[in-house]
């Protein structure tokens, strides 16, 4: 029995925890920590498991999942450290932080894997990108692709794409929210209330993502098939272009990777 602990159980690390369940996993197998009192013990009745601190995690546990908000790992390094068992695996979800910064704080030898998760985790629809660390083999990636797999997809990355991967997927639904909006917007703009333009957009983006993902088309086929000569489309394709879309999309993809990697740099020193 693996016995995994979940460091911080806000909206991911929640998600994990009842994406493990719904996997299978036995209630007895997960503990988590959670600051609130209040929140722990709704956590605690709703899902059958066992909140704790960070040293009984430590001593109970063979995995520690590390799902606390970057400006947060500090201090719960400075707990972990003392009391991690020899052979536990460390796997993190947190944005921008290298395993070696885990690798540096914690007892030599400790195996890390990185992990990019994104919010439709919350739904069992997660893209997570994982790496191993210095000290990881196989074996760890293994174990964390199959605890990830009962909340979404898994894909394997050198440590290297992270930063990349956490400005497409980790932050990528975003984007889509965002995009949306814009569109509900454009229906209002266009006399459409708003609760039917909500309906027309999300389904569409819906079926959208449904051919994408079940075909084996590319992206540019599948545009174009909707792309008639002279039709309504084009006109539309073409104020895209004009307003400089696509381009803005390449720079705010360049920013977030760039910011994933200035959240990595601020904790060198720690």
């Amino acid at each position: 029995m693996t016995t995994i602990a979940v460091l911080g159980a806000g909206k991911i690390g929640e998600a994990l925890l009842s994406g493990l369940l719904q996997g299978g996993r036995d209630p007895h197998e997960l503990l988590f920590t959670e600051k609130h009192p209040l929140r722990a013990e709704e956590l605690a009745k709703q899902y059958g498991t066992d909140a704790v601190d960070v040293a009984q995690a430590a001593a109970r546990a063979d995995v520690l999942v590390v799902a606390v908000k970057p400006q947060d790992i500090e201090p719960l390094l400075d707990e972990l450290a003392p009391v991690v068992r020899p052979g536990a695996l460390v796997v993190s979800l947190c944005a921008g932080l290298p395993t070696a910064l885990y690798e540096r704080r914690l007892p030599e030898g400790t195996a890390v894997v990185r992990v990019m998760p994104n919010t439709p985790m919350l739904v069992g629809e997660a893209m997570s990108a994982i790496s191993a660390g210095a000290h990881a083999g196989p074996e760890h990636l293994d174990l964390v692709e199959e605890l990830l797999s009962t909340v979404g997809r898994v894909a394997r990355v050198p440590e290297a794409q992270q930063d990349a991967v956490t400005a497409l997927s980790g932050s990528g639904p975003a984007y889509f929210f965002y995009l949306v909006e814009a569109m509900i917007d454009a229906g209002i703009l266009l006399g459409i209330p708003r609760d039917l333009a909500g309906q027309l957009i999300i389904q569409s983006a819906v079926g959208a993502a449904t051919m994408l993902a079940q075909g084996d088309q590319h992206p540019v086929i599948l545009r174009e098939a909707v792309t008639s000569p002279a039709g309504t489309t084009i006109m539309a394709i073409r104020e895209l272009e004009k307003h400089g879309v696509r381009a803005a999309f390449l720079a705010a993809i360049e920013a977030a990777r760039d910011r994933s990697a200035e959240l990595g740099r601020a904790h060198e020193d720690g």
